[in-house]
């Protein structure tokens, strides 16, 4: 990438010296010396707490000493994801960008622009010596991707700014002032997979591919299909009509992505292979008409299979209902839609694996209302309860952000960007999580917009920047800094 043909050229270059860092989630080591070497470098107060924080204070410009301290934030580490083709370590190796028209990629890889663009804006601020600011906190946070480490483990009494300016989201024009919680849930039956003595049966393989997916948290109320619920409504439908039993049941990956494709294994008796083959034709039929809109690119596959372990009956037929009574998708929608009709709480089915040992289902759930989350997790929990589950764990989660109704942070953004743009930007919130949530629940007084470049793809090796987009995020910011 050659930095000097794209503007603002400061950011660039950062975003391009990023790139070199190896910044796998969890592995931010470099990363982290890397921005204490840039603090030194710059003679500017920096600080690095337990959990790999990095904090770097710049003091006001002459003249903005009386401003109020703004905090600007982003984390340091990247989803490492690749084509199947591409030779990458990302614990060595730097990321190779190209410019594609407006848009920057990588070859073969994610990014990193989630959120390295945002690290690459505030290094390039506090580099400058030609822009009006009160005092600036830059921080850096650790593990925002799997775990939202960071930002929860970060201390009290480390910021001192009282407006927060978060730089992970990713439509420019969006300002985004609310985020949802978030829990994760996961349901274990122990098994004992057998081969089965009974030589009258027939074995089949089920998968399906091409689904749209996306994440949990933004495209949940798309009426995208859940490869998962899909495969389990067949086997439910067989399940009522003759004797079935479960093999192998394996979709989906990330807790936080609507599962694209998915595979089962299953056995019935001999004379019923050829109704279950109707019964497949028919059903691929209706759910293609179901989900015409979304899903325009669902690939279907059965064949038979050779004969193999077998989860006891008991426990398949459990774990077959508990898939299909779980709630998939949008639970409930805010009841005061100051920021439109958006999403309030919804759980998303986003994983089943299977072993010789046991069966592992992750359902993912979130809300911008603590008390339905926790009605959510609940609900989902009373399921696998039923079902039989041998344990049911749920993973600590993370805070909603509440929307402030008198933010003079967000009303300073939108002067500015009315000024500069001759538009409105949209205030809204996102059902998705955010370190915001977090950042509210140890200072509560503190003042909080989201905001960040154009990104599609995220996530995958489709991730993409819109380039003009980061010279408008860089004119909004320099300039809310000049007027707050």
């Amino acid at each position: 990438m050659n930095t000097q043909e794209l503007q603002p050229e400061r950011v660039f270059y950062y975003f391009s010296e990023i790139n070199k860092i190896p910044r796998p989630s969890k592995h931010e080591e470099r990363m982290i010396e890397y921005l204490q070497q840039f603090g030194s470098k710059h003679n500017l107060e920096t600080i690095t707490d337990k959990a790999g924080n990095v904090l770097i204070r710049k003091p006001a410009t002459t003249g903005m000493e009386s401003k109020a301290t703004i905090i600007l934030q982003s984390h340091m580490d990247m989803v490492c994801d690749k084509l199947v083709d591409c030779n990458i370590d990302f614990m060595k190796d730097p990321i190779s960008t190209y410019v594609d028209g407006e848009w920057l990629r990588a070859k073969g890889t994610t990014l990193g622009a989630d959120d390295g663009i945002g690290c690459a804006i505030e290094l390039a601020i506090l580099a400058s010596d030609d822009i009006e600011h009160g005092p600036i906190e830059c921080l850096f946070t650790t593990d925002e991707e799997t775990g939202l480490t960071g930002a929860n483990n970060l201390s009290k009494d480390m910021l001192r700014g009282e407006m927060l300016i978060n730089l992970d989201s990713e439509d420019e024009g969006l300002f985004y002032v609310s985020c949802a919680g978030g829990k994760t849930t996961t349901a274990t039956w122990n098994i004992t997979a057998t081969e089965s003595p009974d030589k009258g049966l027939f074995f089949l393989r089920a998968t399906i591919k091409g689904l749209t997916g996306g994440h949990s948290g933004d495209d949940i109320n798309k009426k995208r299909a859940n490869a998962i619920k899909i495969l389990t409504r067949f086997l439910y439908l067989e399940q009522q009509k003759m004797p079935l039993l479960l093999a192998r049941f394996n979709s989906g990956k990330l807790h936080n992505a609507i599962p694209r494709d998915g595979e089962i294994v299953f056995a019935v008796p001999f004379s019923e292979k050829e109704t279950v083959r109707a019964d497949w034709n028919i059903y691929c039929a209706e759910v293609e008409e179901e989900f015409h809109v979304t899903e325009k690119s669902i690939a279907w596959h059965m064949e038979s299979t050779d004969s193999c372990k077998l989860i006891p009956r008991h426990i398949g037929d459990n774990v077959i209902k508990a898939l299909q009574a779980v709630h998939n998708g949008v639970f409930a929608v805010v009841q005061d839609n100051i920021l439109g009709d958006i999403t309030e709480t919804s759980s998303n089915t986003a994983s089943v694996t299977t072993t010789d040992e046991a069966i592992t289902i992750v359902c993912s759930q979130r809300s911008s209302v603590m008390s339905n989350l926790t009605n959510m997790v609940n609900t989902v929990r009373a399921v696998f309860e039923l079902a039989g589950a041998d344990s049911i764990t749920h993973s600590d989660g993370y805070p909603a952000w509440k929307m402030r109704k008198d933010s003079h942070l967000r009303n300073v953004a939108q002067q500015c960007y009315r000024e500069l743009f001759n538009a409105e930007p949209k205030v809204i919130g996102i059902h998705a999580g955010l370190e915001c949530g977090l950042f509210a629940e140890r200072y509560p007084a503190l003042d909080m917009l989201s905001i960040g470049p154009t990104m599609r793809g995220v996530h995958s090796p489709d991730e993409r920047l819109h380039i003009p987009s980061v010279n408008k995020i860089w004119m909004l910011v320099t300039e809310i800094l000049k007027k707050i």
